[in-house]
């Protein structure tokens, strides 16, 4: 059950960050971050009160609300990044971050097993292979990594403070409901501030509602995978979850292959075998 959450995890964030990547090409990152969060903050929301999920409130969520902190920023470097592009490149390298939810595992007691171990080494190589690593270039590849790597520990972040904050699935909806909330009070403060600075909140100063449909995928896609990591860090060792979790750039390198035509090297390729190799390991250790 672990590998299979963590590998719906996988899915569901590699298809956001393909989302969230095309449209910050056309939008601010800010606007992006905001108004995607908003709809899944509102559907979340509906949720909470069908389910009842008020009266799981206590002290474990202000590590939503520490989540919801950290989570718009990481989504708005990470975003520019993406826009910066090639997708192929920058999302691989965001899985850096798993060293975060990892480490706490570690820290906690659990010890994988020597297959798991093998597992976790090949799959990080997969998946940074599979950006097909290009650190040399001009100033705005080295600005992407930049931005790629401050989003990848704030991921981390994230991925262990949610897997902190609830113990139930009514839990789980609350805290990702308040995770939400927080973010989208925090972009629209940063959204705000920009404004005033003098920059646009709209391309051309109108809201582009042909995007409604893929800005509401992207923000219920990304709240789907924080709910699908959370059920994978319970059922099993944290480890092991974060690891496959953290397969999502295999996703999105694929999807801007198949549908920007973004050419995968050789060395991609191989990345994105060994990726599956090291998940089949960790699923069977």
């Amino acid at each position: 059950m672990t590998a299979l959450f963590a590998l719906a995890t996988s899915l569901l964030w590699g298809l956001a960050d393909f989302g969230g990547g095309l449209l910050t090409r056309r939008a601010p990152a800010l606007t992006v971050v905001v108004v995607s969060q908003g709809i899944a903050a509102t559907v979340l929301g509906v949720i909470v009160v069908a389910t009842g999920a008020w009266s799981e409130a206590g002290d474990q969520l202000w590590f939503a609300v520490a989540a919801g902190v950290v989570g718009p920023v990481a989504l708005l470097c990470f975003y520019k990044a993406l826009a910066l592009g090639p997708m192929g490149v920058v999302s691989p390298l965001g899985t850096v971050g798993v060293a975060v939810p990892v480490g706490v595992g570690l820290l906690l007691g659990e010890r994988p097993g020597l297959m798991q171990v093998a597992g976790i080494a090949v799959a990080v190589l997969g998946v940074v292979l599979a950006g097909g690593p290009q650190l040399r270039g001009a100033p705005v590849q080295r600005q992407a990594i930049l931005l790629t790597l401050v989003a990848a520990f704030g991921f981390g972040a994230v991925f262990a403070l949610i897997a902190e904050a609830s113990t139930t699935i009514t839990g789980l909806f609350l805290a990702l409901f308040v995770q939400r909330v927080v973010n989208v009070v925090a972009g629209g403060l940063a959204l705000y501030t920009s404004v005033r600075r003098g920059a646009a909140a709209l391309p051309d100063g109108v809201f582009p509602w042909r995007t409604l449909p893929a800005l509401a995928f992207v923000g219920l896609a990304d709240v789907a995978a924080n709910g699908t990591y959370v059920i994978a860090a319970h059922q099993g060792p944290v480890t092991v979850a974060a690891v496959l979790a953290s397969l999502y750039p295999v996703v999105t390198a694929v999807a801007a292959r198949g549908f920007l035509r973004e050419r995968l090297r050789g060395v991609q390729a191989a990345g994105a075998g060994l990726a599956l190799v090291g998940t089949l390991l960790l699923a069977t250790g």
